[in-house]
C-alpha cells in the first residue's frame, strides 16, 4: 500500500476565498456566525449563519454550490502545481448533500406564487453528482469520478476514497473534498428539529443551546508520496489512516457511547500504524448539540485514555457546513500541523464538566503536534475519523 501526501489546498469558506484568510480567520478565533441573508428567517428560532462572503464570481447558469467548489478546487490544483497534462489521470471524489438546491427552492417559490422563475439553471444541476461532473469538465480531471453522500462526513469520506485509490494503485494522484452551499430545506429542517442555537454556536460549552448552520467548499489534492518527492512538491502532510464506520444505531441521534465513532478512530490509528499516544490533537466534529458533544468526548477518552489531548471545534467559528464539513476540518487539521498552532474554540467560556479535555477556549495554542485526527460524524451512524502526520 503506498503513502499518501497531501500537496495541494483550496477553501472557501465563511471568512471568505482562498486557504490564507480561512487560516487567519481560525487561528485568530473570529466568529463568522452572522444574521442569514440567502434564506427567509422570518418566524424562525434561529435567524443566524455562516454565510459565504459575496464575490465568489463564476456563471450564473453554475448553481452556488457549483460555484464555492470550483473556487476551492481551482485554488488546491493551483497550489499542487499540478499541470494539465498530469491532471487528466487524476482522480476526483466529491462529498456532497444539497447539490443546487437553493436555486431548485428559488425556482420553486417562484413557481409557486405565480411567477416565471428566473434561474438559468439545468435540472440535473441541482443534484449531488451534479458537482463532480461540473469540477471534471471544468478543470480537466479524467480519471475516476465519484460521488460520495453520506450526511455531514461526505467531506472526510470522499478525503478516504481518494487515499484508497491512490494508496491501492488505481490513480497517482486525486482531488477530493466536500460543498455545500445554505439551503432553505437544510436551514428550516434543523429548526424543526430543534438543534439550531439561536445564537453562535459553542461547542463543549456547558451552557450550549445547539448548532450553528455553515456554507462551503474545500479540497485538496493528494498524491502517492513517491511521485510527490519525484516532482519536488510542497508536501503539507501525510494522509496517515482513515478509519469509516457505520453504526446506524438510530436516525439521528449517535450510538450513547459513540460505538462507531470507538471504531472509527481505532481504525485510523490501525490503518497508520501510529499508536494513540503519538495523537496529540483532535480536530472534533464538536456541533454544540448537548449530547453529540458529550458523546464524542465519551469516545475519544476511550482510544486516547488520559486527558492530555488538545481537542478544538472549528464549527465555532463557521458553523456546521453539513457535506463540506469534513473536508473543511480536514485542511485546518493539516494547518494545525503545518503552523504548529492549534484554533481554539470559539465562545467557549465555561467548559462542560463532562467533557474532560482541553478544548482550547477562544485562543489559539502554540502546538507541535506530530500526528492529529479529524472527526466527522453524520446522521445515521456514519462516521469517518482521517489520521493525518507531518510532512
Amino acid at each position: 500500500m503506498r503513502p499518501v501526501a497531501v500537496t495541494g489546498l483550496g477553501v472557501v469558506s465563511p471568512f471568505g476565498t482562498g486557504v490564507k484568510a480561512y487560516w487567519n480567520g481560525l487561528s485568530a478565533g473570529v466568529c463568522a456566525i452572522r444574521p442569514a441573508t440567502l434564506v427567509d428567517t422570518e418566524g424562525f428560532r434561529c435567524r443566524i449563519a455562516a454565510e459565504v462572503p459575496d464575490g465568489i464570481g463564476g456563471s450564473p447558469r453554475r448553481s452556488r454550490a457549483d460555484r464555492l467548489a470550483l473556487a476551492a478546487a481551482r485554488e488546491a490544483l493551483e497550489d499542487a502545481g499540478l499541470s494539465r497534462d498530469e491532471r487528466v489521470e487524476a482522480a476526483l471524489v466529491v462529498g456532497a448533500v444539497g447539490g443546487g438546491m437553493l436555486e431548485a427552492e428559488a425556482w420553486y417559490w417562484e413557481r409557486f406564487r405565480g411567477r416565471r422563475p428566473a434561474s438559468r439553471l439545468a435540472p440535473g444541476a441541482t443534484l449531488p453528482f451534479a458537482h463532480v461532473e461540473a469540477l471534471g469538465n471544468a478543470l480537466g480531471l479524467e480519471g475516476p469520478r465519484e460521488t460520495l453522500v453520506t450526511a455531514c462526513s461526505s467531506g472526510a469520506a470522499s478525503l478516504a476514497l481518494a487515499a484508497d485509490l491512490i494508496a491501492d494503485g488505481v490513480v497517482t494522484a486525486a482531488l477530493a473534498g466536500g460543498v455545500d452551499a445554505l439551503t432553505r430545506v437544510c436551514f428550516m429542517g434543523f429548526n424543526a428539529l430543534k438543534l439550531l442555537s439561536a445564537e453562535p454556536c459553542r461547542p463543549f460549552d456547558r451552557d450550549r443551546r445547539g448548532m450553528s448552520i455553515g456554507e462551503g467548499a474545500a479540497f485538496v489534492v493528494l498524491e502517492d508520496l513517491e511521485r510527490a518527492r519525484a516532482r519536488e512538491a510542497r508536501i503539507y502532510a501525510a494522509l496517515a489512516g482513515h478509519g469509516m464506520t457505520t453504526d446506524a444505531y438510530h436516525v439521528t441521534s449517535p450510538h450513547p457511547e459513540g460505538e462507531g465513532m470507538v471504531r472509527a478512530m481505532k481504525a485510523a490509528l490501525a490503518r497508520g500504524r501510529i499508536a494513540p499516544a503519538a495523537v496529540g490533537y483532535a480536530n472534533a466534529h464538536g456541533t454544540a448539540t448537548p449530547q453529540n458533544d458529550r458523546i464524542e468526548a465519551r469516545a475519544i477518552r476511550a482510544v486516547f485514555g488520559a486527558e492530555r489531548l488538545l481537542i478544538s471545534s472549528t464549527k465555532s467559528m463557521i458553523g456546521h457546513t453539513m457535506a463540506a464539513a469534513g473536508a473543511l476540518e480536514a485542511v485546518a487539521t493539516v494547518l494545525t500541523l503545518v503552523h504548529e498552532v492549534v484554533p481554539p474554540t470559539a465562545g467557549l467560556d465555561t467548559p462542560d464538566p463532562d467533557v474532560a479535555f482541553d478544548c482550547v477556549p477562544r485562543v489559539a495554542r502554540e502546538a507541535a503536534v506530530e500526528y492529529a485526527i479529524s472527526n466527522s460524524f453524520g446522521f445515521g451512524g456514519q462516521n469517518v475519523t482521517l489520521l493525518f502526520g507531518r510532512a
